[in-house]
């Protein structure tokens, strides 16, 4: 299954709202997690802030579907996302395989 890298750049001065659409967007990564979609997450040490998420699907048009439904999404707090097949070559999921 293609693993894809996702980054979020937050809209400018959304600080606030993210903060109050916070619980709703974790509930949201939380369901995805639990389905095995989410593999990791989470707000990255940078300007302009932005996040990473690491994510399994079968197909990128479905994913990207899925993620218009994230509440940070949904309420305009994403001002730019990036979807990106990522080739793993080390993952600690799958222990000596490679």
């Amino acid at each position: 299954m293609p693993t894809f890298a996702v980054t979020y750049y937050y809209a400018d001065n959304s600080e606030q709202r993210r903060n109050q659409h916070r619980p709703d967007h974790v509930a949201f990564l939380h369901g995805l997690h639990d389905e095995g979609i989410l593999y990791m997450s989470g707000a990255m040490a940078t300007e302009p802030p932005r996040a990473l998420l690491v994510l399994e699907a079968d197909d990128q048009s479905a994913l990207e579907a899925r993620l218009d439904q994230d509440p940070f999404f949904v309420n305009g707090l994403v001002g730019r996302r990036d979807v990106s097949v990522w080739s793993v070559f080390f993952d600690p999921r799958e222990q000596h395989q490679r």
